[in-house]
């Protein structure tokens, strides 16, 4: 059973239950839905942890020694923990209820991010969380120091425009290749799309009215996961990319409503949209017909693709920001670090 979601506030007797109720609303209506679904897939976890550690559910406030437990049982590699080692069964019950991968200690940015999530609980509910304290912060200080590693990429490779084109040459004319081809060129041109802003897309939510005359199709994205709604700036795409949008939505017959669609075996166009696992789906299968390792590269590396031939091309890392949305100059400079090294003339002293 789903525990009550976190995010609500309690009632409160100072409020009407009209008043309540808005409260209840603004909070949902002004917490994007992927952040929504992490504080779930978070409370659930931490729930089960607690139940089975505990035994007691989660409370609020949360106490210090529980706070501290759960980082110290995250904080270790309990396949080397003895089997009586309570941290162990605990964890072993979380796997075997599909909650938890493996006995390995999970990456400082998981238990950062199921923390985070425990503070925003207690934030919400207007109390103090036990996470402010001395001792809990100067562990969880330790702890992140002790497990860390070196940061794993999201992509094997990036998808630059040489690979790029060897997926669009796969794509060749029924309506999934023209649906898969505009993706792609989309993903890739916009400034390296995530898939969540891929599938998010509406019809409404594409401009043609300079196509005809321009060959520029423009985007209006809602959000995204370094802007806010009313705060993105709308994006443009030239040539291929935008003549490949407009053939899709010609094809497909896209006349409101979600932008990509599944695409079913006889051809058909559905009305639902696609899921970000199928936009994954896409780029491992056009991977595989293009001759590639499945596993070469996954759709984030639209994006980093997308930076790395900026980088190549030798375009203004600020015009690349532009597109791309990066929010941090020094997370989008490390796709440019990465080409100067390699082209720097002293890497070819010896000859």
């Amino acid at each position: 059973m789903k525990p009550p979601a976190p995010y609500l506030p309690a009632a409160s007797p100072a409020l009407s239950a009209a008043d309540q109720d808005a409260l209840t609303d603004l909070y949902v209506r002004g917490t994007p839905a992927n952040t929504l679904r992490a504080y779930e897939r978070d409370l659930l976890y931490i729930t089960a942890w607690k139940t089975l550690r505990v035994g007691t559910g989660a409370v609020w406030p949360e106490t210090e020694d529980v706070a501290l437990r759960f980082i110290l049982d995250h904080s270790r590699d309990l396949g080397d923990a003895p089997p009586e080692d309570i941290a162990r069964q605990v964890a072993e019950a979380l796997i075997a209820q599909g909650l938890r991968k493996s006995l390995a200690c999970p990456a400082p940015s998981t238990l950062d991010r199921r923390i985070a999530s425990w503070l925003a609980f207690h934030r919400m509910k207007n109390l103090t969380s036990p996470f402010g304290t001395p001792q809990v912060k100067q562990a969880r200080s330790k702890a992140r120091r002790a497990a860390a590693r070196p940061p794993t990429p999201k992509s094997q490779h990036p998808i630059t425009r040489d690979i790029l084109e060897q997926l669009l040459a796969t794509c060749r004319g029924s309506r999934r290749d023209c649906r898969d081809r505009a993706i792609l060129m989309l993903g890739w041109a916009s400034g390296g799309r995530r898939r969540s802003e891929l599938t998010g897309l509406m019809r409404e939510d594409v401009s043609l009215k300079e196509f005809e005359e321009k060959g520029r199709v423009w985007l209006s994205l809602l959000e995204t996961k370094t802007t806010t709604k009313g705060d993105t700036p709308r994006l443009v795409l030239k040539g291929r990319a935008a003549q490949a949008l407009v053939h899709w939505i010609e094809v497909g017959q896209i006349t409101d409503g979600a932008l990509f669609r599944p695409v079913s075996k006889a051809d058909r166009v559905l009305k639902r949209r696609l899921s970000p696992d199928a936009i994954y789906q896409i780029v491992k299968h056009r991977l595989k017909m293009a001759g590639l390792p499945e596993d070469f590269a996954s759709p984030h590396g639209l994006r980093s693709g997308f930076l790395t031939q900026a980088a190549l091309d030798g375009a203004p890392i600020q015009a690349a920001m532009r597109l791309s949305l990066h929010r941090s100059m020094a997370q989008a400079q490390k796709y440019y670090d990465d080409v100067d090294i390699a082209e720097n003339p002293a890497t070819d002293l010896l000859g």
